[in-house]
Protein backbone atom coordinates (compact mmCIF):
# COMPACT_ATOMS: atom_id res chain seq x y z
CA UNK A 1 0.00 0.00 0.00
CA UNK A 2 1.23 3.50 -0.79
CA UNK A 3 0.05 6.49 1.18
CA UNK A 4 1.23 9.17 -1.23
CA UNK A 5 -0.46 10.86 -4.16
CA UNK A 6 -0.27 9.84 -7.79
CA UNK A 7 3.18 11.41 -8.17
CA UNK A 8 4.54 9.23 -5.38
CA UNK A 9 6.05 6.91 -7.93
CA UNK A 10 8.03 9.47 -9.91
CA UNK A 11 11.76 9.10 -9.54
CA UNK A 12 13.87 11.26 -7.24
CA UNK A 13 16.84 12.96 -8.90
CA UNK A 14 19.89 14.93 -7.87
CA UNK A 15 18.12 18.07 -9.15
CA UNK A 16 15.25 17.35 -6.75
CA UNK A 17 17.68 17.13 -3.84
CA UNK A 18 19.48 20.30 -4.89
CA UNK A 19 16.13 22.07 -5.16
CA UNK A 20 15.26 20.86 -1.68
CA UNK A 21 18.56 22.19 -0.37
CA UNK A 22 17.74 25.67 -1.68
CA UNK A 23 14.26 25.45 -0.17
CA UNK A 24 15.70 24.48 3.22
CA UNK A 25 18.24 27.30 3.32
CA UNK A 26 17.62 29.23 6.53
CA UNK A 27 15.16 26.57 7.73
CA UNK A 28 17.18 23.43 8.46
CA UNK A 29 20.59 23.65 10.06
CA UNK A 30 23.72 22.45 8.31
CA UNK A 31 24.53 20.08 11.14
CA UNK A 32 28.01 19.51 12.47
CA UNK A 33 30.44 16.80 11.42
CA UNK A 34 32.35 15.51 14.45
CA UNK A 35 35.28 13.09 14.47
CA UNK A 36 35.37 10.03 16.71
CA UNK A 37 38.88 9.09 17.82
CA UNK A 38 37.66 5.94 19.56
CA UNK A 39 35.86 4.57 16.50
CA UNK A 40 38.66 5.72 14.20
CA UNK A 41 41.13 3.59 16.18
CA UNK A 42 38.72 0.66 16.12
CA UNK A 43 38.02 0.86 12.39
CA UNK A 44 41.59 1.77 11.46
CA UNK A 45 40.47 4.81 9.47
CA UNK A 46 38.85 8.19 10.17
CA UNK A 47 35.26 7.97 11.42
CA UNK A 48 33.02 11.03 11.55
CA UNK A 49 29.54 11.61 12.96
CA UNK A 50 26.99 13.56 10.92
CA UNK A 51 25.06 15.06 13.82
CA UNK A 52 21.43 15.22 12.74
CA UNK A 53 20.60 14.73 16.42
CA UNK A 54 21.48 18.44 16.65
CA UNK A 55 19.02 19.40 13.89
CA UNK A 56 16.00 21.54 14.73
CA UNK A 57 13.35 19.32 16.40
CA UNK A 58 16.16 16.87 17.21
CA UNK A 59 16.20 14.83 13.99
CA UNK A 60 16.50 14.92 10.20
CA UNK A 61 12.71 14.67 9.80
CA UNK A 62 12.23 18.44 9.52
CA UNK A 63 13.99 18.39 6.14
CA UNK A 64 11.58 16.09 4.36
CA UNK A 65 8.47 17.39 6.11
CA UNK A 66 9.25 20.99 5.17
CA UNK A 67 9.93 20.19 1.50
CA UNK A 68 6.76 18.12 1.25
CA UNK A 69 4.51 20.75 2.83
CA UNK A 70 6.16 23.64 0.98
CA UNK A 71 5.34 21.87 -2.30
CA UNK A 72 1.59 21.72 -1.65
CA UNK A 73 -0.81 23.69 -3.82
CA UNK A 74 -2.54 26.70 -2.19
CA UNK A 75 -5.83 24.82 -1.88
CA UNK A 76 -4.02 21.88 -0.27
CA UNK A 77 -2.35 24.17 2.25
CA UNK A 78 -5.71 25.68 3.06
CA UNK A 79 -7.05 22.22 3.93
CA UNK A 80 -4.24 21.65 6.40
CA UNK A 81 -2.03 18.61 6.88
CA UNK A 82 -2.20 15.52 9.05
CA UNK A 83 0.47 13.08 10.14
CA UNK A 84 0.89 10.05 12.38
CA UNK A 85 4.01 9.50 14.43
CA UNK A 86 5.33 8.47 17.81
CA UNK A 87 7.92 11.24 17.84
CA UNK A 88 10.39 12.60 15.30
CA UNK A 89 8.11 12.90 12.27
CA UNK A 90 5.43 14.46 14.48
CA UNK A 91 7.79 17.23 15.55
CA UNK A 92 9.13 17.77 12.04
CA UNK A 93 5.64 18.16 10.58
CA UNK A 94 4.55 20.42 13.43
CA UNK A 95 7.46 22.84 13.04
CA UNK A 96 7.43 22.78 9.23
CA UNK A 97 3.70 23.55 9.20
CA UNK A 98 4.12 26.42 11.65
CA UNK A 99 6.93 27.94 9.59
CA UNK A 100 4.78 27.72 6.45
CA UNK A 101 1.57 28.93 8.06
CA UNK A 102 -0.26 25.64 7.55
CA UNK A 103 -2.62 24.10 10.09
CA UNK A 104 -1.37 20.69 11.27
CA UNK A 105 -2.94 17.80 13.14
CA UNK A 106 -0.73 15.02 14.43
CA UNK A 107 -1.99 11.67 15.68
CA UNK A 108 0.23 10.02 18.26
CA UNK A 109 -0.14 6.74 20.18
CA UNK A 110 -1.59 7.02 23.67
CA UNK A 111 1.64 5.64 25.08
CA UNK A 112 3.91 8.16 23.33
CA UNK A 113 6.49 9.72 25.70
CA UNK A 114 5.21 12.92 27.30
CA UNK A 115 8.26 15.01 26.22
CA UNK A 116 7.54 14.19 22.57
CA UNK A 117 3.84 15.00 22.91
CA UNK A 118 4.65 18.31 24.61
CA UNK A 119 7.27 19.24 22.01
CA UNK A 120 4.88 18.50 19.13
CA UNK A 121 2.25 20.77 20.69
CA UNK A 122 4.80 23.50 21.33
CA UNK A 123 5.83 23.42 17.67
CA UNK A 124 2.24 24.31 16.82
CA UNK A 125 0.40 21.08 15.99
CA UNK A 126 -2.93 19.91 17.36
CA UNK A 127 -2.10 16.56 18.93
CA UNK A 128 -4.65 13.77 19.04
CA UNK A 129 -3.84 10.63 21.00
CA UNK A 130 -5.23 7.49 19.41
CA UNK A 131 -4.41 3.80 19.59
CA UNK A 132 -1.72 1.89 21.40
CA UNK A 133 0.58 1.26 18.43
CA UNK A 134 1.63 3.36 15.44
CA UNK A 135 -0.39 1.25 12.98
CA UNK A 136 -3.61 2.21 14.80
CA UNK A 137 -2.49 5.82 14.91
CA UNK A 138 -1.70 5.75 11.20
CA UNK A 139 -5.16 4.41 10.37
CA UNK A 140 -6.77 7.18 12.43
CA UNK A 141 -4.74 9.85 10.63
CA UNK A 142 -5.70 8.48 7.21
CA UNK A 143 -9.36 8.38 8.23
CA UNK A 144 -9.07 12.00 9.36
CA UNK A 145 -7.52 12.93 6.01
CA UNK A 146 -10.36 11.26 4.12
CA UNK A 147 -13.01 13.00 6.23
CA UNK A 148 -11.54 16.51 6.28
CA UNK A 149 -9.53 16.79 3.07
CA UNK A 150 -6.32 17.41 5.02
CA UNK A 151 -3.20 16.25 3.18
CA UNK A 152 -1.58 13.20 4.74
CA UNK A 153 2.17 13.74 5.16
CA UNK A 154 3.85 10.36 5.03
CA UNK A 155 7.08 10.02 7.01
CA UNK A 156 9.07 8.40 4.19
CA UNK A 157 6.98 7.25 1.22
CA UNK A 158 6.97 10.34 -1.00
CA UNK A 159 9.54 11.80 -3.44
CA UNK A 160 9.48 15.26 -1.85
CA UNK A 161 10.22 13.77 1.57
CA UNK A 162 13.06 11.70 0.13
CA UNK A 163 14.49 14.75 -1.66
CA UNK A 164 14.46 16.69 1.60
CA UNK A 165 16.25 13.92 3.46
CA UNK A 166 18.77 13.71 0.61
CA UNK A 167 20.15 17.11 1.58
CA UNK A 168 21.97 15.27 4.38
CA UNK A 169 23.96 13.51 1.63
CA UNK A 170 24.91 16.77 -0.05
CA UNK A 171 26.16 18.15 3.25
CA UNK A 172 28.22 15.03 3.90
CA UNK A 173 30.01 15.42 0.57
CA UNK A 174 30.66 19.09 1.26
CA UNK A 175 31.92 18.51 4.81
CA UNK A 176 33.87 15.30 4.19
CA UNK A 177 34.75 15.16 0.46
CA UNK A 178 37.16 12.26 1.05
CA UNK A 179 34.41 9.99 2.43
CA UNK A 180 34.49 6.37 1.26
CA UNK A 181 31.61 4.85 3.27
CA UNK A 182 28.36 6.31 4.62
CA UNK A 183 26.49 4.30 7.25
CA UNK A 184 22.85 5.20 7.93
CA UNK A 185 19.95 3.67 9.83
CA UNK A 186 16.95 2.41 7.86
CA UNK A 187 13.34 2.25 8.98
CA UNK A 188 10.98 2.94 6.10
CA UNK A 189 13.96 3.98 4.00
CA UNK A 190 13.42 7.68 3.28
CA UNK A 191 16.73 8.93 4.72
CA UNK A 192 18.86 6.19 3.20
CA UNK A 193 17.14 6.61 -0.18
CA UNK A 194 17.63 10.38 -0.20
CA UNK A 195 21.28 10.15 0.78
CA UNK A 196 21.84 7.47 -1.87
CA UNK A 197 20.28 9.59 -4.63
CA UNK A 198 22.48 12.57 -3.82
CA UNK A 199 25.72 10.75 -3.12
CA UNK A 200 25.66 8.16 -5.89
CA UNK A 201 24.93 10.85 -8.50
CA UNK A 202 28.04 12.80 -7.47
CA UNK A 203 30.29 10.09 -6.05
CA UNK A 204 29.29 6.62 -7.30
CA UNK A 205 32.42 5.20 -5.66
CA UNK A 206 31.12 5.93 -2.15
CA UNK A 207 29.73 2.83 -0.45
CA UNK A 208 26.38 3.29 1.32
CA UNK A 209 25.50 0.85 4.08
CA UNK A 210 22.05 0.74 5.65
CA UNK A 211 21.48 -0.55 9.18
CA UNK A 212 18.38 -2.14 10.68
CA UNK A 213 17.63 -3.57 14.11
CA UNK A 214 17.46 -7.37 14.02
CA UNK A 215 13.94 -7.38 15.43
CA UNK A 216 12.61 -4.92 12.85
CA UNK A 217 14.57 -5.83 9.73
CA UNK A 218 12.05 -5.70 6.88
CA UNK A 219 14.54 -4.72 4.19
CA UNK A 220 16.65 -7.91 3.91
CA UNK A 221 13.68 -10.20 3.13
CA UNK A 222 12.12 -7.50 0.95
CA UNK A 223 15.29 -7.06 -1.10
CA UNK A 224 15.58 -10.83 -1.45
CA UNK A 225 11.98 -11.02 -2.69
CA UNK A 226 12.33 -8.01 -4.99
CA UNK A 227 9.33 -6.21 -3.47
CA UNK A 228 8.37 -4.64 -0.12
CA UNK A 229 7.45 -7.35 2.37
CA UNK A 230 5.79 -6.79 5.74
CA UNK A 231 7.12 -8.44 8.87
CA UNK A 232 4.93 -9.24 11.85
CA UNK A 233 5.37 -7.44 15.15
CA UNK A 234 8.63 -5.53 14.58
CA UNK A 235 10.30 -5.22 17.96
CA UNK A 236 13.26 -3.05 18.94
CA UNK A 237 14.13 -0.31 21.41
CA UNK A 238 14.98 1.83 18.35
CA UNK A 239 11.49 3.17 17.68
CA UNK A 240 12.79 5.51 14.96
CA UNK A 241 13.55 2.52 12.72
CA UNK A 242 10.81 0.18 13.98
CA UNK A 243 8.94 -0.05 10.69
CA UNK A 244 7.25 -3.26 9.59
CA UNK A 245 7.28 -2.64 5.84
CA UNK A 246 9.56 -0.62 3.52
CA UNK A 247 8.01 2.31 1.71
CA UNK A 248 7.23 1.71 -1.96
CA UNK A 249 9.16 4.74 -3.20
CA UNK A 250 12.29 4.40 -1.05
CA UNK A 251 12.40 0.64 -1.57
CA UNK A 252 13.16 0.99 -5.27
CA UNK A 253 15.89 3.52 -4.59
CA UNK A 254 17.46 1.53 -1.75
CA UNK A 255 17.44 -1.62 -3.89
CA UNK A 256 19.19 0.18 -6.74
CA UNK A 257 21.64 2.43 -4.90
CA UNK A 258 22.33 1.20 -1.35
CA UNK A 259 25.24 -1.24 -1.42
CA UNK A 260 24.41 -3.28 1.66
CA UNK A 261 21.89 -3.55 4.50
CA UNK A 262 23.21 -4.87 7.82
CA UNK A 263 21.39 -5.75 11.03
CA UNK A 264 22.45 -5.08 14.61
CA UNK A 265 21.41 -6.52 17.98
CA UNK A 266 19.74 -4.74 20.87
CA UNK A 267 22.97 -5.14 22.86
CA UNK A 268 24.89 -3.41 20.08
CA UNK A 269 22.36 -0.56 19.94
CA UNK A 270 22.54 0.10 23.68
CA UNK A 271 26.33 -0.11 23.68
CA UNK A 272 26.46 2.36 20.78
CA UNK A 273 24.17 4.81 22.57
CA UNK A 274 26.37 4.60 25.65
CA UNK A 275 29.48 5.22 23.54
CA UNK A 276 27.94 8.32 21.94
CA UNK A 277 27.09 9.70 25.35
CA UNK A 278 30.37 8.89 27.11
CA UNK A 279 32.93 9.37 24.35
CA UNK A 280 31.33 11.91 22.00
CA UNK A 281 29.20 13.75 24.61
CA UNK A 282 26.23 13.44 22.24
CA UNK A 283 22.68 12.49 23.23
CA UNK A 284 21.51 10.09 20.53
CA UNK A 285 18.38 7.95 20.40
CA UNK A 286 18.76 4.20 19.69
CA UNK A 287 17.77 4.56 16.03
CA UNK A 288 20.32 7.33 15.61
CA UNK A 289 22.99 5.15 17.18
CA UNK A 290 22.38 2.23 14.79
CA UNK A 291 25.26 3.16 12.43
CA UNK A 292 27.59 3.26 15.44
CA UNK A 293 26.27 -0.16 16.47
CA UNK A 294 27.17 -1.50 13.02
CA UNK A 295 30.70 -0.11 13.28
CA UNK A 296 31.17 -1.60 16.74
CA UNK A 297 29.84 -4.98 15.59
CA UNK A 298 32.14 -5.32 12.57
CA UNK A 299 34.79 -2.57 12.54
CA UNK A 300 36.84 -4.26 9.84
CA UNK A 301 33.97 -4.24 7.34
CA UNK A 302 34.06 -0.52 6.58
CA UNK A 303 36.50 1.31 4.34
CA UNK A 304 37.39 4.75 5.65
CA UNK A 305 36.94 7.58 5.91
CA UNK A 306 33.52 6.62 7.28
CA UNK A 307 30.59 8.94 8.03
CA UNK A 308 28.00 7.58 10.47
CA UNK A 309 24.71 9.47 10.34
CA UNK A 310 23.34 10.12 13.84
CA UNK A 311 19.79 10.61 12.63
CA UNK A 312 18.13 11.78 15.85
CA UNK A 313 18.47 12.59 19.51
CA UNK A 314 14.88 12.52 20.76
CA UNK A 315 15.14 9.87 23.43
CA UNK A 316 12.66 9.61 26.28
CA UNK A 317 14.50 9.98 29.63
CA UNK A 318 12.87 6.82 30.97
CA UNK A 319 14.00 4.85 27.93
CA UNK A 320 17.45 6.44 28.17
CA UNK A 321 17.81 5.14 31.71
CA UNK A 322 16.84 1.61 30.64
CA UNK A 323 19.03 1.65 27.54
CA UNK A 324 22.07 2.93 29.41
CA UNK A 325 21.67 0.19 31.99
CA UNK A 326 21.31 -2.35 29.17
CA UNK A 327 24.43 -0.95 27.50
CA UNK A 328 26.42 -1.13 30.71
CA UNK A 329 25.32 -4.74 31.17
CA UNK A 330 26.35 -5.57 27.60
CA UNK A 331 29.81 -4.17 28.35
CA UNK A 332 30.10 -6.04 31.65
CA UNK A 333 29.81 -2.83 33.62
CA UNK A 334 26.49 -3.65 35.26
CA UNK A 335 25.63 -6.94 36.91
CA UNK A 336 22.38 -8.15 38.46
CA UNK A 337 22.64 -11.23 40.69
CA UNK A 338 20.10 -13.06 42.83
CA UNK A 339 21.12 -15.39 45.62
CA UNK A 340 19.92 -17.00 48.82
CA UNK A 341 21.44 -16.68 52.24
CA UNK A 342 20.65 -17.65 55.80
CA UNK A 343 18.23 -15.21 57.39
CA UNK A 344 20.14 -14.18 60.48
CA UNK A 345 21.47 -10.87 61.87
CA UNK A 346 24.55 -9.68 60.02
CA UNK A 347 24.05 -11.97 56.98
CA UNK A 348 23.53 -9.07 54.59
CA UNK A 349 26.50 -7.18 56.02
CA UNK A 350 28.68 -10.24 55.49
CA UNK A 351 27.55 -10.49 51.87
CA UNK A 352 28.29 -6.82 51.24
CA UNK A 353 31.72 -7.36 52.78
CA UNK A 354 32.50 -10.04 50.18
CA UNK A 355 31.49 -7.63 47.41
CA UNK A 356 33.58 -4.86 48.93
CA UNK A 357 36.71 -7.04 48.80
CA UNK A 358 36.32 -7.53 45.04
CA UNK A 359 35.53 -3.79 44.57
CA UNK A 360 31.98 -4.24 43.23
CA UNK A 361 29.89 -1.10 43.75
CA UNK A 362 26.40 -1.92 45.05
CA UNK A 363 23.76 0.22 43.34
CA UNK A 364 20.62 -1.40 44.70
CA UNK A 365 19.61 -4.18 47.12
CA UNK A 366 16.28 -6.00 47.29
CA UNK A 367 15.85 -8.21 50.36
CA UNK A 368 12.94 -10.74 50.40
CA UNK A 369 12.07 -12.86 53.45
CA UNK A 370 8.42 -13.79 52.80
CA UNK A 371 8.15 -16.00 49.75
CA UNK A 372 6.63 -19.52 49.56
CA UNK A 373 9.73 -20.72 47.74
CA UNK A 374 11.98 -19.85 50.65
CA UNK A 375 12.78 -22.07 53.60
CA UNK A 376 11.97 -20.98 57.12
CA UNK A 377 15.51 -19.68 57.71
CA UNK A 378 16.23 -18.42 54.21
CA UNK A 379 16.17 -14.98 52.60
CA UNK A 380 16.60 -14.00 48.98
CA UNK A 381 18.66 -11.02 47.93
CA UNK A 382 18.81 -9.35 44.51
CA UNK A 383 21.79 -7.07 43.95
CA UNK A 384 22.46 -4.57 41.20
CA UNK A 385 26.19 -3.98 40.94
CA UNK A 386 28.44 -1.60 39.01
CA UNK A 387 31.37 -3.61 37.64
CA UNK A 388 34.43 -2.96 35.49
CA UNK A 389 34.01 -5.36 32.61
CA UNK A 390 33.43 -9.05 31.83
CA UNK A 391 36.55 -10.18 33.72
CA UNK A 392 35.44 -8.30 36.83
CA UNK A 393 31.93 -9.82 36.55
CA UNK A 394 33.51 -13.28 36.52
CA UNK A 395 35.63 -12.33 39.54
CA UNK A 396 32.53 -11.23 41.47
CA UNK A 397 30.71 -14.47 40.67
CA UNK A 398 33.71 -16.54 41.72
CA UNK A 399 34.06 -14.65 45.01
CA UNK A 400 30.39 -15.25 45.85
CA UNK A 401 30.65 -18.96 45.11
CA UNK A 402 33.84 -19.31 47.14
CA UNK A 403 32.09 -17.61 50.06
CA UNK A 404 29.42 -20.33 49.93
CA UNK A 405 26.58 -18.39 48.32
CA UNK A 406 24.26 -20.08 45.80
CA UNK A 407 23.80 -17.67 42.90
CA UNK A 408 20.38 -18.19 41.31
CA UNK A 409 20.96 -15.90 38.33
Amino acid sequence: MSYGTADSFRSVTLDDVRGAQKMLSGVARVTAMEGSRHLSQLVGAPVHFKCENLQRTGSFKLRGAYVRIAGLLPEERAAGVVAASAGNHAQGVALASSLLGVRSTVFMPKGAPLPKISATREYGAEVRLHGQVVDETLAAAQEYAAETGAVFIHPFDHPDVIAGQGTVGLEILEQCPEVRTIVVGIGGGGLAAGIAVAVKALRPDVRIVGVQAEGAAAYPPSLAAGRPMAIDNPATMADGIRVGRPGDVPFGIVGALVDEVRTVTEDALSTALLLCLERAKLVVEPAGASPVAALLSAPGAFEGPVVAVLSGGNVDPVLMQRVLRHGMAAQGRYLAVRLRLTDRPGALATLLGVLSVVDANVLDVSHVRTDPRLGLTEAEVELHLETKGPAHCAEVGQALREAGYIVID
